[in-house]
């Protein structure tokens, strides 16, 4: 087991690293400048003092080469120092704090929609048995898959903003203004849960153990929720470092909609302005925090299956559940 946790701490570290350096590298290698964005100088045709864009470029360490911002700015991270915006002057530890909770409730909200409809799709339209209603829900997860946030976003607005006026339709003035966001965000999420839980649970039923539960009389109701959720969850799990990349990523279009000054709107003007230390750190919290999720998953995953800690040693070329399997 430690050897187990041990690996997946060192892969969440390398996640992070990497996603620094890629953002670094896209940052520094766009055309235009940071300072110059900041300064007013860019596409205004109005002359900036050169003296002051050294001087900002000096303050920010956009004087120094390349592999020194690199190395800097690196260990500046590792200690959680992100600097100041370029464009506010605000510390960006600030800005992050000030837009973090706005998405935070977004994104829970978005995820227990998403988990309570999309799951319970995918249990309903594989325990029916008519097939014509079976057939139609089961096609719904890839329509909501296949619909942007974006589209899906301005529709419900149109409908129950507009049209119906049931809820606000822009801002962050509470409850009522979070439902159809969170409801934009929720739908291509609940989706894919639903997708890949319903895969999961059709395969599993064909397994011959189900055949056993109902030969000593289970029910279909307690073999369906208490037999094959359980093993079916474990693909519905691994997608859930998926899940929170989407829905960041959504959460960048979805609050841009519906005017949410959160994270999303914070990550989209840093990239406008290439603002270095806010997208920096903006892909540092999101690489965070899908390691941290996908950490979690994995040590779910010996809760419910203990064989994958053993598969996880690749000094043992012979598992205890291959043992298993050949004793049985």
């Amino acid at each position: 087991m430690i050897r187990y946790v041990a690996y997946r701490l060192a892969w969440a570290v390398a996640v992070i690293w990497a996603a620094f350096t890629v953002a670094f590298g896209v940052l520094y290698v766009l055309p235009s400048d940071p300072v110059s964005i900041a300064a007013g100088a860019a596409g205004s045709g109005t002359p900036v003092d050169a003296a002051a864009i050294a001087e900002m470029q000096q303050r920010y360490g956009l004087d120094k080469s390349v592999g020194e911002q690199y190395v800097v700015g690196l260990g500046n991270a590792v200690t959680g120092d992100f600097g100041r915006s370029i464009g506010t002057g605000q510390p960006v530890t600030e800005a992050i704090a000030a837009a973090l909770p706005s998405t935070i409730q977004l994104a829970l909200a978005a995820l227990v929609l998403a988990v309570v409809f999309g799951g319970g799709l995918a249990i309903l339209a594989t325990y029916l048995r008519t097939s014509w209603l079976r057939t139609a829900l089961l096609a719904l997860p890839p329509l909501g898959v296949a619909v942007p946030t974006f589209w899906s976003g301005l529709i419900l607005l149109d409908l129950f903003s507009f049209r119906l006026p049931i809820f606000p339709a822009f801002g962050d003035t509470g409850f009522t203004s979070l439902v159809l966001p969170a409801i934009a965000l929720a739908i291509p999420t609940g989706a894919m849960i639903a997708q890949v839980l319903a895969t999961s649970l059709i395969g599993t039923a064909r397994q011959p153990f189900v055949d056993t539960a109902r030969a000593k009389g289970a029910s279909d109701l307690r073999v369906h929720v208490h037999h094959l959720l359980r093993l079916s969850s474990i693909p519905a799990l691994t997608i859930a470092g998926v899940l929170v990349g989407d829905i960041l990523a959504g959460a960048v279009v979805v609050e841009t909609v519906f005017a949410r000054n959160g994270l999303g709107r914070l990550t989209q003007t840093a990239v406008l302005n290439q603002d270095i230390p806010v997208v920096l750190a903006v892909v540092l919290f999101s690489a965070l925090v899908f390691v941290l999720v996908n950490l979690v998953v994995d040590l779910i995953y010996p809760l419910i299956d203990p064989r994958v800690v053993v598969r996880a040693a690749p000094t043992n070329p012979v598992s205890t559940a291959d043992r298993e399997s050949s004793d049985v």
